[in-house]
């Protein structure tokens, strides 16, 4: 999630386990050791653009790293706090907030690497925006008054609002993708996958992608308390020999859209004549404008990387659109 969200629950993970004359520094340990994983994105490198998609939420998220990733930040906080803490003390509070870390990634849609270096698979348990002020805001309260007051209940106040949020998002998710089969079995579809992702900073609008007979269909389902579907868009699942029969097999390219392909979970399609989208992510829930992609060049040299892209700019109507959709009124139908 996003950093602030993740120094709030790093402290308040810290601030369970710390007696009140140490629940100021254990805030501050937690929050730096809860956010302290998402460094992994200064591995990166100008030559390969893909090498940020491949190390972020890698080995500093996985569970197995945790004690080792507390040790490194016990051991750069420890000269800050030596005259207050024992080295013991710091490393539990950096422990308790790194902890914390790759467990809440694992609840987005993006993925996470938790179980390196024993696997590759990237979890995602899609019961959660990457950025929900919804879930951020009542945390950070709860976090803040833990700090002011020295109070350790309050951290656990907000902990219990976080296991009951991420509750609701599994229920909200069980009803999305419930609606998102029956959809599909209107059709007369049977799809071979299909989940369920939270919209932007809502646990109320979803976007449902599933595939069957060799495309990708994404729709909205808004789970309200009644549930309402915005049917969507569809796209050609990709086939690299059909859509690509250029690429050369060996090259840096057709290796680069074999990462390409792990990191989105083959959730794959041609855009144009040479773009490779991820069909999971847009702004607007039922529609196919992906928030990246990568680029191929037909002639390019045998070691010549793709071109990474983004287009997370919204534009007005699509901002509308997602606003209709959050109040649950009609938009413009996409293309079946």
């Amino acid at each position: 999630m996003d950093p602030l969200t993740q120094g709030a629950l790093g402290a308040a993970f810290a601030q369970t386990g710390a007696r009140p004359e140490k629940l100021r520094d254990a805030s501050v340990l937690g929050a730096l050791s809860g956010m302290a994983p998402d460094l992994d994105v200064l591995i990166s490198s100008r030559a390969d653009p893909l090498l940020f998609l491949e190390f972020h939420r890698h080995f500093t998220h996985s569970l197995a790293f945790i004690p080792i990733g507390a040790l490194i930040c016990a051991g750069v906080f420890y000269y800050f706090v030596r005259r207050r803490l024992e080295f013991y003390q710091v490393y539990l509070f950096c422990l308790l907030g790194y902890a914390s870390h790759g467990l809440l990634d694992a609840f987005t849609t993006y993925g996470t690497q938790l179980l390196w270096p024993f696997s590759n698979l990237r979890v995602a348990w899609n019961l959660i925006s990457v950025v929900d002020p919804l879930f951020s805001v009542p945390l950070g309260l709860l976090v803040a008054t833990t700090f002011i007051r020295r109070q350790r209940r309050w951290a656990i106040f907000g902990l219990i609002w976080c296991v009951s949020y991420l509750g609701f998002g599994l229920l909200q998710n069980q009803r999305a993708e419930a609606a998102g089969w029956a959809l599909a079995a209107q059709r007369g579809h049977q799809p071979l996958r299909l989940e369920a992702k939270p919209g932007f900073g809502s646990l109320l609008l979803w976007k449902i992608v599933y595939e069957a007979d060799g495309y990708y269909h994404v729709d909205a389902v808004r789970t309200g308390i009644e549930i309402r579907v915005y049917p969507g868009e569809r796209a050609e699942k990709l086939d690299t020999a059909s859509h690509l029969p250029w690429l050369v097999a060996g090259s840096r390219q057709a290796d680069d859209l074999e990462r390409f392909r792990w990191f989105s979970n083959d959730y794959l399609a041609l855009r144009g004549e040479n773009e490779v989208v991820d069909v999971r992510y847009s702004m607007v829930p039922n529609e196919i404008h992906p928030l990246w992609g990568i680029r191929l060049q037909s002639d390019a040299a045998a070691d010549a990387h793709v071109s990474y892209f983004t287009a997370r700019r919204a534009q007005p109507e699509q901002m509308q659109k997602l606003a209709d959709m959050l109040m649950g009124r009609e938009v413009t139908p996409g293309i079946q």
